[in-house]
Formats: C-alpha cells, structure tokens, sequence
C-alpha cells in the first residue's frame, strides 16, 4: 500500500483504453495527461440537481452517504465553495512493483469525503471498461463505463452504451459467504471530459430511468 505515491493517475496507461469502439489517439493530450497523472490536478465543483431529487437524496446523505462516506454529493456551490481534495492512493498486491489498484479519494476542505473509488481497466471481449468499484460494507457498487470518442478530441465513459458489460452493479456478500450481484437497470451514468479554450472539463451526469437527476460540473487546472 502506497498513499499518495507521486505523479500518480487512476490509469497506468491511456491507450490500454484503445478498441474498435475508442481511438486514444485523437483524445486531447490534456485529458491523457489528467488520466495518468490525476495528481498534478486540482479540481473544483458545481452541482447542479432537479428538484424533484432533493428531497429523496437529503434523506440517503443523511442515513447512509455520510456515515459509510461514500455517494456523498453537495448540494450547492456553498459546501464546496473552498474547493475539493483529492489523492490517489494504490495498492501492489503481490510486490513485483506493478499497481494492481488505484484508489481514488475526493473529500471535501474539511475532510469529510466525497466518495472513494477504485479504479481499473478490464478488457473482455475485445473492448476495454473503465470499472470503479465504490466499497460498502459487505459489498460492493461497480460502474463498468465503455469509453467512446466525442466532442472531437473529448472523450465520453457511459454505461448507456450496447456494449454487453456496461452498467451499474451492486454486490453484497451473503450470511452463508454466498455472492449475490445485481444489475441496476435504471440507473445511468455518463462522463463526459473535453478541453475548452484550454481548460479542462467534465460534465459528470447522473441518471435514473433515462432522466438526468443530477450533473457535476468540473473545472480541473494543474496544482
């Protein structure tokens, strides 16, 4: 275990992204650059929620987003008015000296966090996935995103795609050690990264039942 190891990013190697259905070559040097170096960056939030969610996710922060730490989303530009923070910490699991996990922490000033999400590639049949495990106690919520080339050198990670595996999956290990996996059909996710006059951005869009709930807006500009 490293805790935030130097120049480090959530991916080891961009053009492990590359298939039939993703050039990595066409992406912005920048958006390459903020994948595998993610700490050279600092980012900053603005969320923006439909009203109709509020209620019900005041109520979710309140009994489960805040004491697990994880899904923990602002609810205006006030909570986050003195920026975000944010590391990488990694994991080699069998000490040859290559990271296996990347873990990604985003808290905010005060450090109550965000959310923390594990990130790694997986290529199966002949595509490759961005999957970022979010740990539960006793399980585990996984988003499995299919990248794709967009905004001309933009690049969009979705689980709305035909791609067989892309989605959302909640895992939780059973009283007899059993595994139970479940597919969140009605849930989406979409992010959506590009450069505008130089500046990085992302617009992180949330989803339910085919409708935006909520959009993250990200400006990230070097340390």
């Amino acid at each position: 275990f490293a805790h935030s190891p130097p120049d480090v990013g959530i991916v080891a190697d961009f053009d492990a992204l590359s298939s039939s259905v993703f050039e990595s070559g066409r992406v912005d040097p920048l958006i390459r650059e903020f994948y595998e170096h993610t700490s050279r960056f600092r980012l900053a939030i603005t969320p923006e929620w439909r009203w109709w969610m509020r209620p019900a996710y005041r109520l979710f922060r309140a009994t489960i987003a805040r004491p697990i730490g994880q899904a923990n989303a602002p609810f205006d530009q006030e909570e986050v008015q003195n920026g975000v923070v944010s590391w990488i910490d990694t994991i080699d699991m069998d000490g040859d000296g290559t990271v296996d996990f990347r873990a990604w922490v985003r808290a905010y000033e005060t450090g109550e966090p965000l959310y923390i999400g594990i990130y790694t590639i997986q290529r199966i049949e002949g595509l490759s996935y961005v999957s970022v495990g979010f740990p539960l106690p006793s399980g585990n919520f996984t988003a499995t995103l299919l990248p794709s080339n967009h905004r001309g050198t933009g690049l969009l990670l979705s689980s709305d795609s035909d791609a067989p595996f892309s989605g959302h999956y909640i895992s939780a290990v059973e009283d007899d050690d059993a595994l139970t996996t479940l597919q969140l059909v009605t849930f989406g996710e979409q992010i959506d990264v590009f450069v505008e006059h130089g500046q990085l951005k992302t617009e992180h869009r949330f989803y339910l039942g085919g409708t935006v709930f909520m959009t993250l807006h990200y400006d990230i500009e070097r340390k």
